[in-house]
Formats: structure tokens, sequence, C-alpha cells
């Protein structure tokens, strides 16, 4: 029998793979008909009527804009995306053709908006301008977007709202008050890049790497209505006391009648479509897990909170699957077990959670079936240390040593009849800063690395995540994919038979 760590791997690949570039695509996008032909975007139909044009920016854009040129063939007359700086170099087996008419400009280095990455959003700005009543652009997104594509209402300029950002953020300014600045003062963002190609059709093919794919947040949503209003922009500078050293541009635009429109009617002559997402990926690893025999409940596609956190309430999530295992799903200990995991649940307040029901699902899912608990979404680590990780190795651990604690306290503890395997990696094959994607681990890691002289507390106390897992058993529980082209987040899953 495959062993669970392999069968661990082989749901991870196969729920990054529904959400690789070219795969999703050519799921999603079908063009039918010569005469007059028909885009088809998951059975929704948009005539060509015209001539068809492609934008993209984002750090998955230039797979998926590869597979878009295949399937659109000669319709397509010109595209031009923007994509992070040295995107070609790492993913060579997603390179457009030799005669494509899709431009390439790389930018946005270090992912802070730059010369080029200005170059890339006004030909994307000009294209769209250009375009008349019976075109269709077509316009992909992915996440990282929003540094591609930086082009401030004339006449301020991109240094000028570069420090305009930062004198925000110098004084504690949330990314979400800096992303709603940024949206007020730019071109493209908050649907300025569909309203600029009105009256042309627009349809965004968008890959989200946001909890709960919120399509105005997602690379700050230059095709759709903003939620912000030029009202909320000035707030948030009266706020941070900076109404009154604003440079003439910036005071210029935000007196002046506003420049976008904010109907929701304007946006008539465009449809955004999400064709990936962190439940898309999820749900296809189910299928491959039911496939292989095991009862699979999905937790959430909204996980998020201190990794600490996190890794607790995985810890007593599968300390209650064990207990259920071992006969004693009713009981005190059980009891008790739930008890925490509920105010934890109550506590980190995750999108769509409700644990109860899960639980009830967890407790009808009938004996002795191995059982797959998926989940996904995006943690933060609090650092404490100087060491080298990433959100995900350092989860690992954390979910390792708290197996260990929990095993070390009960004598004929329930979870040691269970084998038990733990996995979480980012679905765009890096985690942190480091070329692994994440890790998994089982109860016994911690013991099996004192034996090696590593101390995973220590490791831990340092956030040196990485450097413990390539040292353990010679880097053997790294998850080490590669760049995928793609991200929808992180994933998590569990594995556990009796």
């Amino acid at each position: 029998s495959m062993s669970l760590r392999e069968h661990t791997l082989s749901l991870f690949r196969s729920a990054v793979g529904i959400v690789r570039p070219a795969p999703m695509l050519k799921r999603a996008v079908k063009l039918q008909g010569d005469g007059c032909p028909q885009l088809l975007v998951k059975g929704q139909a948009f005539p060509v009527k015209r001539d068809l044009y492609l934008v993209g920016f984002g750090k998955a854009v230039l797979g998926m804009a590869a597979a878009a040129e295949e399937i659109l063939g000669d319709h397509l007359v010109r595209g031009i995306i923007s994509v992070p700086l040295g995107i070609q170099e790492s993913l060579q087996e997603m390179l457009l053709k030799p005669h494509s008419k899709i431009q390439v400009i790389e930018g946005a280095k270090n992912n802070l908006p730059d010369p080029e990455a200005l170059k890339g959003a006004v030909a994307i700005q000009e294209l769209a301008e250009g375009l008349t009543v019976g075109d269709l652009l077509l316009v992909l997104i992915s996440g990282g977007g929003s540094a591609l594509l930086p082009a401030p209402i004339p006449p301020i300029l991109l240094e000028e709202k570069e420090k305009l950002t930062k004198a925000l953020a110098s004084r504690g300014a949330a990314i979400q008050e800096l992303n709603i600045v940024r949206k007020t003062l730019s071109l493209l963002k908050g649907g300025g890049l569909a309203q600029l190609a009105y009256p042309a059709q627009v349809v965004s093919l968008i890959l989200s790497d946001v909890i709960g794919d919120p399509l105005d947040i997602i690379a700050s949503g230059p095709t759709a209505a903003s939620s912000h209003s030029i009202q909320d922009c000035l707030q948030i500078l009266a706020k941070y006391n900076l109404l009154h050293s604003l440079p003439k541009s910036v005071e210029t635009v935000l007196s002046s009648s506003p420049t976008k429109p904010t109907a929701p009617e304007d946006y008539s002559h465009v449809c955004n479509i999400i064709i990936g997402s962190n439940t898309l990926a999820l749900d296809e690893a189910k299928r491959q897990a039911e496939g292989l025999g095991y009862a699979t409940l999905i937790l959430s596609t909204a996980i998020c909170g201190e990794v600490g956190c996190i890794a607790t309430l995985y810890c007593q999530l599968i300390q209650l699957v064990c207990l259920g295992f071992a006969g004693l799903g009713e009981g005190p200990l059980s009891d008790h077990v739930k008890g925490n995991l509920l105010q934890l649940a109550a506590e980190l307040d995750i999108l769509g959670l409700n644990l109860a029901e899960f639980l009830q699902a967890l407790r009808e899912l009938g004996p002795n079936r191995p059982v797959c608990i998926l989940a996904g979404g995006e943690t933060t680590v609090q650092l404490q240390g100087t060491g080298k990780g990433g959100r995900n190795q350092e989860l690992v651990l954390r979910v390792g040593l708290g197996l260990h604690r929990a095993q070390a306290m009960e004598v004929n503890s329930p979870s040691g009849r269970c084998e038990i395997v733990f996995l979480s990696a980012g679905t765009d094959g890096q985690d942190g800063p480091t070329d692994a994607a994440g890790a998994f681990c089982s109860p016994e890691l911690v013991d099996e690395a004192l034996q090696e002289g590593l101390d995973v507390e220590t490791f831990l106390s340092n956030n040196d995540s990485y450097t413990f897992f390539s040292q353990f058993q010679g880097g053997h529980h790294l998850l080490v994919t590669g760049l995928t082209g793609t991200n929808v987040m992180d994933i998590q899953a569990i594995l556990i038979r009796a």
C-alpha cells in the first residue's frame, strides 16, 4: 500500500495541477465557429464581432497568455502583458511562441512599481483607449498584478504617488488603507481599465490569490467597480495627518470632479470570471482523496491567522479524529478537546467556517475509514528570530511539536494508534524566501529529530524551519516542486488512518 506521505504529495500535486495556467485556461475557455466566432468562458458566450485583444498582469499571467494565444489562434490581433522581472527565465516551459502577437513587458523589481512597470501600464492603457464597439478585450489577472500596473492619474507622477504611499506606511496605515489611496490615484485600478476600454466588451479571467476571492481586491480590481470613493481616500489622508502636505498634483486630482464614474451601470460591458481559486484546487484534491479511499472533508478555504493558533487548531482536530478511531468519540476527553476547538475557532473568526457543523460531519463519516481533511488560505508569522523559513514550513514544524506534546501527555495516547501525516505548502512552489513549497510531518518528527541532535523548539524560537527541514533526514520532509507558475495561496492536508 502507498504510504500516507505519497498520498499527501499526490493530493497536493493534483490540487496545483488543476490551477496551472495552461490546463486551467483550456478547461475554462473555448473559441467556437469561424464566420462569426464566439468566445465561450465557463459556458458564457461572448460574440467576437470585430477584433480580439488581450492584456494581462500578474505573476501567473505568462503561462495564462501562452495558453490563451493557443486557444484564440488567428483571431487574436494584439496583446500586451506585464509580468514580474525575471519570470521568463524561471518559467521556461510557459514561454510564448517566437512570433507571438503578445508583447511581454517585465517590471516591478522586488514587487515595487518601477519605470518598466509604468511602461507596461501605459502600453496597456493606450491599447484599451483605442478599442471601439464590437471589439473584445480579454483581460488576464493574477495575484501580484498591483505593482505591475502603476499608472497615476495625470498630472500625478509615479514618484509622488510612491512618496505618499511610503509616508502613509511609515505612519502605520494598514495595507487596506494603502490600497484605497493607491486605487483612488490610479488610472487603471479600481475599475479604471474597464472604463477606458468602453464601449468594447471586456472579459476578465481571474486567478485568485486572496481569501474570499473579492474581485475589487485581486490585483486592485482593474475591471471591477471600486467599493471606495474619493471621500474614503480623503478620510484616510486626514486620519494620518497628510492632507496639508500633499503634492499639488494629488490635490488637483482629489479636488476635481471624479474622473472615474462609480455608478454600477457603467460596468454593463464587463464580465469578471474567476477561473482558478483555492476552492477549485481543494475540490480537485478531494476528488483524488476519495478515489484513494479516504472519507474526505474540506475544513475551509479561508484559513488565516497566526501560525501558532492555526497549528493548535490542526493538532486538536487530529486528536479528535484519533479519539474517534479509538472508540472514544463520546466522553469527557473528547468533549474537552471539542470545547477547546470551538473556543479557538470563535477567536480566529475564519470566513465561512462553521466548526460545529464540520465536527458533526466528521462524526458521521462512519467508523474506521481513513480520513482526509483539506484546508487552504494564508497564515501569518510573527517573526522573533533571524532564521530562514516560510509560513508553511513553520506551521508544519509547530504541528509536529503539538502532536508530539499531545502524545507525551497521555500514556495510552489514542493518537499513538493512528498513522498521521500533515502537509502544508504554497501553491506557487515558494514558501517564504526558500526554494521549498512547504513540508510535511508526522507525530514521530520530534523524537526522530532528537536522535539526530536536532531540537525542534530551538529552531522554532529562531523562525528557522527551513534550516531544520534541510538538515532533518537529509531534507526528506521538505516539499520541493520548483516554481509552479500559479498561485492560489496555501494548501493543508491531514491524512489519518488507524
